[in-house]
């Protein structure tokens, strides 16, 4: 909208520097900003769900792109410049100070928002296995997450390529994700140590007859020593050895070879 004030000035007026303890980094650039607005589709009357605003670059963005927009916010040195954001969508942005990982994401919503988010680095991670983690089918109509480009890659990441394995099958087994774009260092103030990606990732349906707990505890054992063979990084969960040889998976195989679909047949044999 025309009548905000650049981006550069809120931060500068309220005083604001990016926490490297928060794991913070500002994007400015308001075209690179639309454009992850974008990638859940179109957001006009929809719910978003947005960790770790900051001074509110992105929550700008999704406002502008019609989205009523809940964010939660740790640092609290951002709350007076997010509700001056707020005036000029009245009634569209809701702020929550508060730790992302604390919050009753799902309890603030009547429906399934869109989860959009340049999420801090140090915590990341740790909330897409937690949304992944989830009911099924979850609380969230899609995640639009920005991460480090090496967790990107591992996110979406196949079997037998390097970068696969527990955060891959995770993502994989009941959702689809994909790499939407990656951001370049020099976007962010300041310019991390590594490139971004944003990961998009729309949930299917979970595979009837599988436990998550079965799964999770195949693939801590067989990733947890990636190098052994199935033998005998899988020899600690009963059954595992027994349940390969009737699907026929060759338990001389390393865990990256196996497959999300061989990961899903051997944990529904388990179950």
């Amino acid at each position: 909208m025309s009548e905000l004030p650049p981006l550069r000035d809120v931060i500068r007026r309220h005083n604001l520097s990016a926490s490297k303890a928060l794991g913070q980094n500002f994007l400015f650039d308001h075209q690179l900003l639309a454009r992850i607005a974008k990638v859940p589709g179109d957001l006009v009357g929809a719910e978003v769900f947005e960790v770790g605003p900051g001074p509110g670059g992105l929550t700008r963005a999704l406002l502008e792109a019609g989205a009523s927009v809940t964010a939660v916010e740790r640092d609290r040195r951002c709350i007076p410049a997010l509700a001056e954001l707020g005036e000029y969508f009245p009634g569209k942005l809701r702020v929550i100070e508060g730790d992302a990982l604390e919050v009753d994401a799902p309890g603030l919503f009547q429906g399934k928002p869109h989860v959009v988010a340049n999420l801090p680095y140090n915590v990341g991670t740790a909330l897409l296995v937690g949304w992944l983690s989830s009911d099924w089918q979850p609380w969230w109509t899609s995640l639009t997450l920005m991460f480090q480009k090496e967790v990107a890659e591992r996110i979406v990441a196949s079997a037998g390529s390097e970068a696969y394995g527990r955060l891959a099958v995770l993502a994989q087994w009941r959702s689809t994700p994909r790499i939407a774009m990656t951001v370049h260092r020099s976007a962010f103030t300041p310019p991390p140590k590594v490139m971004s990606a944003v990961v998009h990732l729309v949930p299917g349906e979970q595979p009837e007859g599988v436990r998550l707990p079965v799964l999770e505890a195949l693939t801590g054992a067989a990733f947890g020593q990636r190098r052994k063979m199935l033998r005998q990084s899988l020899k600690g969960v009963a059954g595992a050895i027994e349940a390969m040889e009737q699907l026929g998976i060759d338990s001389s195989r390393r865990a990256e070879t196996v497959s999300v679909d061989e990961f899903v047949a051997l944990a529904r044999a388990l179950s």
